[in-house]
């Protein structure tokens, strides 16, 4: 059930449109699609060179006193600042899976966790095996990453001609596939570290769990110290994104009030407001019927979770500001410099059939084994065809894998180059693929396998 309470203001009749819209579980797709396109027209037009004046070249700094804490290009503010927050709600999203989602127990999570590995090791294979040398070969973690918007966003474009469970298993595979990224990430992408204000940022993190611990739910403080984590991490060397996980894993997942207190003391509540009589006036006029619901949004707010409270607040800032900056800044290719060549087109190739062949084929293989050993069993209603679809999707790295070859070819731009046109063609080619597929499997008979 996902009714609302209806809006009369003629505000929210001129901007329904919008927010239903916003609402599609496709939307954030078609937006990150549309800046995506506006990127690559801008980068390929007569004002390619306001564009690259505008992300690469105009810096901007903060300071306090005359003493500069952080400054870089727009394209630097918005990698490694804002996609903190964008890791902070991907973090959110793998704690919420872990404590009680789809990996939060060894039989559920055995399956896509197995899947996600595959899909991780297969095309960073595949892309070892063109034989990439030098800077070149840094770019192998690449195609290991999953855009879980974009892929699900496709997937929901099929409506309910697929299973619902095959949606789960999908979100639950990108997820821990962010994971693995992430690892990758902070392992392998990291410039030379600064132990002591690493120790630091993790201590603060530290200090974050102990206060949720001891029960302290107020989101400012776990913002505060989450900024005092990002710019600890930002100094220490480790990419200042992995903050934003660090800050996400310390938030408290458990509610102050047990669901089924809040629940009783709901519909006494309610039932009391009942009790005061019609509510036919305004409620401003009743001073019993103010203090009701004031009580019940204060029970709303103690059942809720810091995690919940911060998910809710920042998923539609990312997924519709956030995720198209980064895509904006990021995907302006200049198409103009001809077909890549040597190393170059290794590199493109080398992600971009990382991403169309060994994504499907890693999350194929590694799910029939898992199947094969009893680890797990496809989810009611999943047959293999849609395997081999979610495996296509899965291929769609776009925005993860451009924040790593943002990462493996910092010194490198004509590769950076090269490594974003194979994710462009790859995570294209995946989408279509997988459209495709999942549609037919759609078509066919219930029993076929």
């Amino acid at each position: 059930m996902n009714e609302r309470l209806a809006a009369t203001a003629p505000v929210d009749i001129i901007v329904g449109p919008v927010a239903r819209f916003l609402r599609l579980e496709a939307a954030s797709g078609i937006v990150l699609l549309a800046c995506t396109a506006a990127a690559l027209a801008w980068a390929n037009s007569p004002w390619a060179g306001a564009y690259t004046d505008l992300f690469h070249h105009r810096e901007l700094t903060i300071g306090l006193g005359g003493v500069v804490l952080a400054g870089g290009s727009v394209e630097w503010w918005i990698n490694d600042g804002l996609m903190a927050i964008f890791f902070f709600v991907v973090g959110l999203e793998i704690k919420r899976e872990l404590a009680v989602g789809e990996l939060s127990s060894v039989r559920k999570a055995a399956l896509p966790l197995m899947a996600a590995l595959g899909g991780m090791v297969v095309p960073a294979l595949v892309f070892v095996s063109l034989g990439a040398r030098g800077d070149a070969s840094r770019g192998w973690g690449v195609p290991m990453a999953t855009d879980i918007a974009f892929a699900l966003g496709v997937l929901a474009l099929l409506g309910r001609r697929v299973p619902a469970s095959l949606r789960v298993f999908l979100a639950a595979l990108a997820v821990a596939d962010d994971l693995g990224a992430l690892i990758v990430i902070a392992v392998f992408y990291s410039e030379e570290i600064r132990a002591g204000c690493l120790l630091a940022g993790i201590g603060t993190a530290g200090l974050m769990f102990i206060l949720g611990a001891l029960g302290v739910r107020r989101w400012a403080v776990y913002l505060g110290l989450g900024l005092v984590v990002w710019y600890l991490v930002l100094l220490s060397g480790v990419h200042a994104t992995i903050a934003g996980v660090l800050a996400a894993f310390a938030v408290p997942v458990r509610s102050r009030v047990d669901a089924r207190e809040f629940l009783i003391f709901s519909r006494r509540t309610l039932d009391d407001l009942d009790a005061t009589g019609p509510c036919e006036g305004s409620i401003v006029t009743d001073s019993r019927q103010q203090s009701i619901v004031q009580s019940l949004e204060d029970a709303c707010d103690r059942v809720q979770t810091p995690l919940q409270v911060f998910e809710h607040a920042l998923t539609p800032w990312v997924a519709f500001l956030i995720v198209p900056l980064f895509a904006l800044a990021n995907a302006g290719v200049s198409l103009t410099g001809g077909v890549p060549q040597g190393e170059a087109m290794r590199v493109s190739g080398g992600v971009g059939l990382g991403l169309m062949l060994g994504k499907p084929a890693g999350i194929l293989l590694a799910t029939w084994v898992a199947v094969r050993l009893r680890l797990g069993e496809l989810p009611r209603g999943v047959r293999w065809m849609h395997v081999v679809g979610v495996g296509c999707l899965g291929g769609i790295g776009f925005t993860m894998a451009l924040f790593i070859a943002q990462l493996a070819y910092r010194t490198a731009p004509e590769l950076l180059v090269s490594a974003k046109i194979g994710i462009l063609a790859g995570s294209a080619c995946s989408a279509v693929a997988g459209l495709v597929l999942l549609a037919a499997a759609a078509a066919r008979p219930e029993g076929a396998r």
